[in-house]
This record gives C-alpha cells, structure tokens and sequence, in this order.
C-alpha cells in the first residue's frame, strides 16, 4: 500500500482476518485482545497503545456502549499525537452511545514540508465524575 511504500516498510497484511491471525499464532501471540471495559467514578484509563508482541494490525475500534451525561459524565475518549521535535496534541472525541472511533493502534502518517512521517498516537479515557461507562474495544491482533 501506499503508507508502507512511503516509510520503506515491507509488511503486507493477508486478505482476511483469519490468515492475519495464523500469522500472529505463528509468531507465538496466542492470546485474543477483544475487549469490554467497564469504568466507576474517579476510573480513567491512562495514555496507551495496544501493541502486545512483534505483530499488530494498524487500526482498531472502541464503541461505546453507554449514553454521556445520562449514563455517566467524564470518562472523554481521549487521543494524543506524539509529534517528533513539537509538543504533544491531544484531541477529544465526542462520542455517543453505539458511537464507533477507529484510530491507529501505534502511528499514522503525517504530511510534513519534506515529505512523510510517523506520528505516534496514544489512546485512553479521561476521569469519570459520575455513573457507569461501557465500552467495547476491538483490536484485531492476538496478544503473547
């Protein structure tokens, strides 16, 4: 693909779901990753990626599952953009429930004045002050 061409990367991703997931067995990342994440008052869940051994697929998706100022109040989805030589850029992503982000799981390229570069992008949840939040989070690589 064009990304991979761009950075000099060498890794093509099977045509189905299942022959990527052979390749993370392979590769000995045995362990699914889909997960339900239940946050209480005062939960948060601190910047991240989601990398859990040598293979992962670029994208993933949370949804969420509870409705913001009814079910709870706080609990932002929360994006940062790790920039190389500027500071960090967060981004808030207003959701609402059955809402879906797909976001990068570790980088994504950005358009620079000489041309491409990686970006690295951390995830996470924001304190909640009130209620119950639920979410779903699929991340389509296999952990070790």
């Amino acid at each position: 693909n064009d990304w991979n061409e761009k950075m000099g990367a060498s890794l093509r991703y099977p045509a189905d779901h299942a022959a990527f997931l052979k390749r993370c067995h392979d590769e000995g990342q045995t362990r699914p990753t889909p997960l339900l994440l239940q946050y209480g008052p005062g939960d948060f869940n601190c910047l991240h990626q989601d990398l859990y051994g040598a293979l992962a697929f670029p994208l993933q998706v949370a949804i969420l599952l509870s409705e913001p100022g009814e079910d709870f109040t706080g609990g932002e989805f929360v994006l940062t953009e790790q920039r190389p030589r500027m500071q960090s850029r967060a981004e808030v992503v207003p959701l609402k429930r059955g809402d879906a982000v797909v976001f990068a799981v570790h980088n994504r390229p950005v358009q620079g004045t000489k041309g491409y570069y990686r970006v690295n992008l951390r995830h996470g949840v924001s304190r909640l002050r009130s209620g119950r939040r639920h979410t779903v989070g699929i991340i389509f690589h296999d952990a070790k």
